[in-house]
């Protein structure tokens, strides 16, 4: 871990956003999944959701180059469930749905805590999903081509959340709370260290100003 690595992790972490995040619905496709999880990281999400029918969310390694380390994946038994747990914490839930009562993407104040819904890439969102939707957003197409890919549009969306929380300056505070913060940025540092702390069941222990552990790590269990 050189200095400057730490630096830039706890950079990253200080802007990451609690309230901006993903629901995939059903979306399996693993270079899809990756491609979006690849997004959430570049725009700052921290958590993503997902429902699947396959039991369990699989990316792409090489299209995530590495992503699903640095964004959280919470997955789902049920999309209403999803959805009613986002809305528990006041978020708007935004189907990428084309209907008679859907809006400009960019009509959305992005600002306030957000989630997005992608549905499957032939099916779209699905029928839950477009009833529990607090609004459906398009992105207006100017080809023969009715849609994009579901990766593509979760980021044509996301970067214009961005943009306008940017301008906002939503990324200028800190929104993890202190243990949360301390507790990822050990994992995000010492990946292998945090496992065996994990299976111990010890708390994380502090890092200095470079990121080096301050106490002796545990040694490992014998088998």
């Amino acid at each position: 871990m050189t200095p400057n690595r730490f630096e830039k992790l706890q950079q990253i972490l200080r802007r990451r956003q609690l309230d901006l995040t993903v629901l995939m619905d059903n979306v399996h496709k693993a270079h899809n999944l990756s491609a979006i999880i690849r997004s959430c990281d570049a725009v700052g999400i921290h958590r993503v959701h997902g429902v699947s029918q396959l039991h369990q969310l699989k990316t792409n390694k090489d299209i995530a180059s590495g992503a699903g380390k640095w964004v959280e994946v919470e997955q789902h038994d049920t999309l209403v469930g999803a959805i009613d747990h986002l809305k528990q914490q006041n978020m708007q839930v935004l189907a990428a749905h084309f209907s008679d009562q859907a809006i400009d993407f960019r009509e959305i104040d992005y600002t306030k805590p957000t989630a997005l819904l992608l549905g499957t890439e032939l099916y779209g969102v699905s029928d839950d999903g477009i009833r529990h939707a607090d609004q459906h957003i398009v992105i207006p197409m100017g080809g023969m081509i009715a849609s994009l890919n579901v990766s593509v549009a979760a980021a044509v969306i996301l970067f214009e959340g961005q943009r306008q929380r940017e301008l906002a300056g939503c990324y200028d505070t800190q929104q993890l709370d202190a243990q949360s913060y301390h507790d990822t940025l050990f994992e995000w540092s010492h990946p292998k260290l945090a496992q065996l702390y994990r299976n111990k069941g010890m708390a994380y222990p502090e890092l200095d100003e470079t990121g080096q552990v301050i106490e002796s790590p545990p040694t490992s269990k014998r088998v």
